[in-house]
């Protein structure tokens, strides 16, 4: 009976000991380490581009436009000729302010020739003295009448030259919003066109009320750099899509090799069409938006109080005019930078219920829960304020699949191993089914054999070495993430 219970009981053990559960594996993650690096302290808002002077103009005179001496969307100076109006009534008017002006002033100088006489007459009591007075009247009317007809003359000769309308500024013109041939009036509603200044330019941001001491502190002496990049950029075309709109910008593209494949100039089937006859990728435009740095020129007197703002203006040099007026730009203010700051990539930051934490793996290959401050973020970069040290390894990506304490095998950001071989992607040489089924390099790199145009998987390495995961499939290179390989049971 004893040994019947011994011998039971051994049985429930060696079940017991057969059925235990196996051990969780480990949660493959990407890692990197937290770092020191000086980081720039900027206000990222978003502007509106202005003009730095505008000139909406006019007629000052009325009459019929005779010529147009500009194009619509031209630069000028300031000072050359934009339209003509006919000059022939005006020129009139000026011939015959001029001519009363001669007029009267050969009477002005024969009533100061009878004054000055008639002064003399009085001296000797030939004339009375109210004659002699009665002339010295007719001489200071007549210079009166001359005073009256120099500024008539002036006037006249103001509106005939404003019959030739010239810009008031240099920059670019507008649309021309009337014609050759209409009828304008003097301080008419309705402009000729407008010009704008645009080389330089202004760009108009607003930055929250809270940032005011920062800019008070670091922008006094003024030069703070500004950045500003317009909200534009490459759009994804469908190269099946009809009808197709090319996009010819020269021969020096930057964007022709990195779109088609090849050299500027050839087709997408020559440049990347292979043997194996798969669908190019879809186009990509190149991005021509590029950011342009100017200096700030003006804060506001005061806080809006009601959106909490200051108002700031950027002055850009703006030498190829790539900023317009009235477009929507990101702009960027950059107060000063913070040195020796600890910063992590952004994405190995998670937000939970407690607040911000971070998975930091130990040295015995865990990842543990650490919570952090976050100061500020910075571009990709989030600045971390505490709850980290430089050099220590956070989780970038795969924390979703994590708990505290969870076992973690390192990888790369394309899912391999750091440091395996093998796994090709359509490679030179032959992945025989014999070594892909002996190691998990063989099979990655049959998979990529098989991958290939020419991939022959009849001869290949029988036994288990690394050569059946190394060398896979023709036209390709050995690629990364196998294991070693291991011998093949026997």
């Amino acid at each position: 009976m004893r040994l019947g219970t011994i011998v039971l009981f051994s049985l429930l053990a060696a079940c017991s000991k057969a059925a235990a559960p196996k051990g969780r594996p480990s949660v493959p993650v990407v890692v990197t380490r937290a770092r020191l690096m000086d980081v720039p302290y900027t206000i990222e808002a978003n502007g509106v581009v202005v003009p730095l002077r505008a000139a909406t103009v006019g007629s000052q005179v009325e009459g019929i436009i005779k010529r147009v001496a500009f194009a619509e969307g031209q630069n000028v100076t300031a000072g050359q000729v934009l339209f003509e109006i006919d000059p022939r009534p005006y020129h009139g008017a000026y011939q015959q302010a001029l001519a009363a002006l001669n007029r009267d002033k050969a009477n002005a100088e024969n009533a100061r020739r009878e004054a000055d006489r008639y002064a003399g007459l009085a001296a000797q009591d030939y004339v009375t003295k109210e004659q002699a007075e009665q002339q010295r009247a007719n001489a200071a009317a007549s210079s009166a009448n001359v005073a009256g007809d120099e500024a008539a003359l002036a006037n006249a000769k103001f509106n005939l030259d404003n019959t030739t309308i010239r810009a008031p500024i240099s920059g670019r013109t507008g649309a021309l919003l009337v014609k050759e041939g209409n009828l304008v009036h003097a301080n008419g509603a309705t402009p000729l066109v407008v010009i704008n200044q645009i080389s330089p330019i202004l760009v108009r941001f607003a930055i929250p009320a809270t940032q005011l001491p920062l800019l008070q502190r670091y922008g006094a002496n003024g030069g703070l750099v500004v950045t500003a990049t317009p909200n534009s950029g490459s759009e994804t075309v469908d190269p099946g899509a009809q009808p197709q709109v090319g996009l010819n910008i020269g021969r020096n593209d930057p964007g022709a090799a990195s779109t088609q494949g090849g050299p500027p100039g050839t087709s997408p089937a020559a440049a990347g069409g292979g043997r194996s006859g798969a669908a190019p990728p879809s186009t990509q435009l190149s991005s021509l938006v590029q950011a342009e740095h100017g200096s700030l020129s003006f804060i506001d007197n005061a806080v809006d109080t009601t959106t909490g703002t200051v108002l700031l203006k950027a002055t850009f040099p703006n030498p190829n005019q790539r900023l317009w007026a009235g477009e929507f730009v990101a702009s960027q203010l950059n107060l000063f930078v913070e040195q020796n700051a600890l910063v992590v990539p952004t994405q190995a930051v998670v937000t939970g219920q407690s607040g911000s934490y971070v998975y930091v793996i130990t040295d015995s290959g865990t990842a543990t829960q650490r919570p952090v401050t976050v100061e500020r973020t910075a571009g990709s970069n989030s600045v971390i304020a505490s709850g980290l040290r430089n050099g220590e390894q956070v989780v970038t990506d795969g924390q979703s699949r994590l708990t505290p304490n969870a076992k973690v095998q390192i990888t790369t950001p394309q899912g391999a191993t750091p440091g395996g071989r093998g796994a090709g992607r359509g490679g030179r040489g032959r992945a025989g089914a014999a070594g892909a089924a002996a190691t998990p390099g063989a099979a990655t790199g049959a998979a990529g054999g098989a991958a290939g145009p020419s991939g022959d998987a009849a001869a290949a390495p029988a036994s288990g070495t690394p050569a059946g995961g190394a060398r896979a499939g023709r036209g390709g290179r050995r690629g990364a993430g196998a294991a070693p390989a291991t011998p093949a049971p026997r």
